[in-house]
């Protein structure tokens, strides 16, 4: 179920003053880093992945990777920053 504008206010302020838990490097997008995202999404929900060394066409094909592999859904995105939110799975 995709986000309302007022949960992603919300999450927004959430998100503001937490820290890039995930980075994705100049080698792009490989399974481990999936993994990694799988996982902190797991425990945090709200995540921040910093991705580097990508123009800005290629940030958002990674970007709509990682939430169509995790079933995350995007909140913002500014720069080299992406905030991610996926409900915990209990």
């Amino acid at each position: 179920m995709p986000l309302t504008e007022k949960q992603k206010r919300e999450l927004r302020g959430r998100g503001h003053g937490l820290k890039p838990v995930v980075s994705v490097g100049n080698a792009g997008l490989s399974k481990a880093v999936l993994r990694e995202i799988e996982l902190s999404l797991e425990h945090h929900e709200l995540m921040k992945v910093k991705i580097g060394g990508a123009g800005r066409d290629e940030r958002n094909r990674i970007i709509a990777q990682i939430c169509d592999s995790t079933g995350a859904e995007l909140v913002q995105a500014i720069g080299h920053i992406a905030l991610v939110y996926r409900e915990r799975r209990d």
